[in-house]
């Protein structure tokens, strides 16, 4: 794959293999091919939805790119909003700390991974707490601004998940800078 200015991620052939271990010391016998040879590249302004049945290695293929699986093969280029373009496959864990406020999934049913019981306020500055972007009264304004620039209105922010339609809650787990005005 050819990548440009305008690439943000390029995964070439991901592969990401599970042991299968049996006997009493364990001893490795095989291994399940979750992911075998993913490519696929993603620019700037474009959408990328990963689509196909269930345990085919959708979630998988996420969790090897954000570094939560150490991926068994292939490579993985981020280009970060500071411009600069990274292996993922291949950084230390260490290294991706800073990144995690770049790169996350939002899956179709957000829902689930919204926690009922927290206010969006709590939910969208609770990483701004995490990585200390921000607390207190600035938090509140940086939330306010997060909100607005997903198209929710900020008068909402003491409602509840439950409170939103499916496509809102979508934008509520997105929470993320935008590539052109970071923050």
């Amino acid at each position: 794959m050819a990548s440009d200015n305008n690439t943000i991620l390029e995964v070439i052939d991901l592969k990401q293999y599970f042991p299968i271990r049996a006997g009493f010391m364990q001893k490795i016998v095989g291994y399940v091919k979750a992911v075998d040879g993913v490519s696929f590249s993603l620019r700037e302004n474009e959408t990328l939805g990963i689509r196909g049945e269930s345990g085919c290695g959708k979630t998988t293929t996420g969790r090897a790119i954000l570094r939560l699986y150490d991926p068994s093969g292939g490579e993985v280029w981020y280009r970060t909003l500071a411009g600069e373009r990274v292996n993922l496959a291949t950084i230390e864990k260490k290294q991706m700390m800073p990144l995690r406020r770049e790169v996350r999934m939002i899956f179709q049913d957000p829902f689930s991974s919204l926690n009922p019981r927290m206010t969006v306020k709590d939910i969208i500055g609770e990483p701004l707490a995490i990585h200390k972007v921000a607390k207190g009264r600035e938090s509140d304004d940086k939330v306010a601004a997060l909100m607005r620039k997903v198209g929710l209105n900020p008068a909402y922010m003491r409602r509840y998940p439950h409170e939103f339609s499916g496509g809102q809650r979508q934008r509520i787990a997105w929470r993320a800078p935008s590539r052109s005005a970071p923050g």
